[in-house]
């Protein structure tokens, strides 16, 4: 029997080099995409939050193969996943983005300006305080994505699989749509947090990574559990939980 795990590679330089070339191959983002990713990088120091551009362009082929037109994201940062998304559906789509930071959804929506977006939109405050006002939607979304804040992964998952219940009229997600849940592997502590993770904080167990781990665990299990759900936790990035909606 083949066997299931595979140590894809044995230096850090040689990933960033297969990586690197991975994405060359992968289809091309905007150039004012790239610049602005950049931007963030070079001149933030929370540019953490940003998803990487390799991770921008399997979101974009995903929302494509899927053929979706409506994305819904909760937590925007500082606005590039949304022009992502916004690039995927195309300008007759739509993405909604949640954003909890006045900040960051200024940001966001001053860069979409300047950019040209015009299908993007962003409420500002709690999420999950968000989604029962935008829950019944003329048309459900075909992808909502979640990376905001980590412990709250598991409310959000309940909210939308209340809010998209089989047969009814004005759901959140249509049937068929995915949740794709982004840091869900946490350098690996969701899946093994013992002295054996060199990225184990010597605090963990006191800190607030500790609570974010349990968190995302939580709502793994979750998704593995739930009958309504096919979920495929992809070991790439910092684990990318793709669920899809069977009603």
């Amino acid at each position: 029997m083949k066997e299931g795990a595979t140590l894809l590679y044995t230096t850090e330089t040689l990933g960033e080099r297969v990586t690197n070339y991975a994405e060359s191959i992968s289809l091309k983002l905007p150039q004012h995409m790239r610049d602005y990713h950049a931007r963030i990088f070079r001149e933030r120091d929370d540019s953490n939050y940003m998803i990487s551009s390799f991770e921008s362009q399997a979101l974009v082929f995903l929302a494509r193969t899927i053929g979706a037109k409506r994305i819904l994201e909760i937590g925007v940062y500082v606005g590039y996943s949304a022009m992502a998304w916004s690039h995927a559906v195309g300008p007759q789509g739509k993405v909604t983005g949640l954003e909890y930071d006045e900040e960051y959804a200024e940001a966001a929506e001053k860069i979409w300006k300047e950019s040209g977006y015009e299908n993007i939109e962003v409420h500002v405050g709690d999420a999950a305080e968000t989604l029962p006002k935008i829950a019944t939607p003329s048309e459900p979304y075909d992808i909502i994505f979640i990376d905001a804040n980590k412990t709250g992964y598991p409310g959000y998952l309940k909210q939308i699989l209340e809010f998209s219940q089989p047969g009814a009229k004005n759901r959140l997600l249509r049937p068929g749509g995915i949740i794709a849940a982004d840091n869900t592997l946490r350098r690996g502590l969701v899946a093994d947090s013992s002295s054996d993770n060199p990225w184990r904080p010597a605090n963990f167990d006191n800190a607030w990574e500790g609570k974010a781990v349990a968190a995302i665990r939580e709502y793994n299990k979750a998704t593995a559990n739930n009958a309504r759900l096919e979920t495929l936790l992809v070991p790439l990035w910092d684990g990318l939980n793709l669920s899809r909606l069977v009603d």
